[in-house]
């Protein structure tokens, strides 16, 4: 397991422990350089909704990430996380962030479908922004790494967006709900439905080894998803001798693994090279057939 560094000023830390707050900070110290901004692309106009591209300068045939946000499914907007799209542009990423459709707005699998149909329009348009439909990972966070993972995992969910699971090089998770059953909480009994139907809304439920590469990413220290769900997702996954790695933890809080992302805490731990890496060798690496 991996600690990160604690070298953040007080300051810093009391900003951090405020979502909102936390996200305002990270997005007004995010580098303005380096890449540039497309924002406000329309992905499926039927549902009213639009997607952000940072272009790294320069990028031809780069390496693609679609990063899906947090948020309990139930909040979040994609101008909340534009550290997320210049730090991965920084690292020479075309870097996709989308929104999606949420509770009580729609449930259970709407709002997987919604980023399903981010990815196919990223395969059918990201060239246009420096970026290779042949090299696309799919990243999220907190609820959004539900999201990917259920694309990563279950071939039906692009296949009915019109696409292809194999369009998937790879898929990065970070501080992800893979497993979270019994579902008890009002909000969440409402969001997935028939209590009957709710081991197939797990992602573990899918780990059957014919998935595109994971990395996992969690903390011990996080107290608002556990660190057991992507254990149980792993060692699914492993078993069935599906591609996984796991990083795990030991003190980074939920929030702080989101913000360990951000271009200026990156050098406190070592979660963006290893998130880089994995999306550079996943990439370059020939499609499994599977």
């Amino acid at each position: 397991m991996k600690r990160f560094a604690s070298s953040l000023t007080g300051l810093f830390v009391v900003t951090l422990l405020g979502a909102c707050s936390e996200l305002q900070m990270l997005n007004s110290m995010a580098p303005q350089n380096g890449y540039e901004p497309t924002l406000n692309l329309p992905f499926d106009s039927a549902a009213g909704l639009r997607l952000d591209v940072y272009k790294p300068n320069g990028a031809v045939n780069a390496p693609v990430v679609v990063f899906f946000y947090g948020g309990r499914w139930q909040h979040g907007r994609k101008e909340d996380y534009q550290f997320v799209g210049a730090a991965l542009a920084q690292q020479g990423f075309v870097a996709v962030i989308a929104d999606y459709r949420k509770y009580p707005q729609v449930r259970y699998p709407l709002f997987v479908e919604d980023c399903a149909h981010a990815v196919v329009w990223t395969h059918e348009h990201i060239q246009t922004y420096g970026g290779s439909p042949q090299r696309v990972v799919a990243m999220g966070y907190d609820a959004g790494a539900y999201n990917a993972a259920m694309l990563a995992l279950d071939p039906e969910f692009m296949k009915d967006a019109g696409g292809d699971r194999g369009w998937l090089r790879g898929m990065v998770g970070i501080g992800g709900p893979y497993d979270f059953m019994p579902i008890v909480a009002p909000d969440l009994r409402d969001i997935f439905g028939s209590p009957l139907h709710y081991p197939q809304t797990q992602p573990v439920f899918y780990a059957d080894g014919t998935n595109p590469p994971l990395l996992l990413i969690a903390s011990k220290g996080d107290q608002v998803v556990s660190a057991r769900d992507t254990e149980t997702l792993y060692d699914r996954v492993a078993r069935a001798n599906g591609p996984v790695e796991k990083v795990i933890y030991t003190d980074a809080s939920h929030s702080k693994l989101l913000a360990l992302v951000s271009h200026q805490l990156s050098g406190q731990s070592d979660l963006l090279p290893d998130i880089a890496n994995f999306v550079n060798r996943v990439t370059r690496q020939p499609p499994a057939q599977r």
